[in-house]
C-alpha cells in the first residue's frame, strides 16, 4: 500500500496563494487515481480535486467551491501530486488530505474509496 505525506500547508491571508504538496513512496502515484480532500471538525471530509491516474487518461475534476481556483497536477519524476490554491478565501480554512484509490472511474470523487491517506496539513486563510 502506498505511503503518502503532506506539506505545504500553513497561515495565509485572503487572497494568497499556497501549493500542497503530497509525497508518495512504496507505489508509484501514476498509477492511482488521486484526491485532494478536506476536512473540518465535526464535518465530512469533502472532495477538493481528483486527479485520474494515467491508464484512465489523467483528467481533472474540481468542487464547484473551488473550480477556478484551485489546480492539481502530478510531477510523475518525483512521485508527487501538488494542488495549487490561488485566491484563498477564510472559507478554505480546513485540514487538507491527500490520497491514493484504485477504484472504477465512476468512484474516483467517493473518500470511501481511497485506500491510502496522509497525515493530513492544515490550512488557515485568515481575512
Amino acid at each position: 500500500q502506498v505511503q503518502l505525506v503532506e506539506s505545504g500547508g500553513g497561515l495565509a491571508q485572503a487572497g494568497d496563494s499556497l501549493t500542497l504538496s503530497c509525497v508518495g513512496s512504496g507505489g508509484t502515484l501514476s498509477r492511482y487515481h488521486m484526491g485532494w480532500f478536506r476536512q473540518a471538525p465535526g464535518k465530512e471530509r469533502e472532495l477538493v480535486a481528483v486527479i485520474r491516474r494515467s491508464g484512465s487518461g489523467g483528467g481533472t475534476k474540481y468542487a464547484a467551491s473551488v473550480k477556478g481556483r484551485f489546480t492539481i497536477a502530478r510531477d510523475n519524476a518525483k512521485n508527487t501530486v501538488y494542488l495549487r490554491m490561488n485566491s484563498l478565501k477564510p472559507e478554505d480554512t480546513d485540514v487538507y488530505y491527500c490520497a491514493a484509490g484504485s477504484q472504477a472511474l465512476s468512484a474516483v470523487t467517493w473518500a470511501r474509496m481511497y485506500a491510502s491517506w496522509g497525515q493530513g496539513t492544515q490550512v488557515t486563510v485568515s481575512s
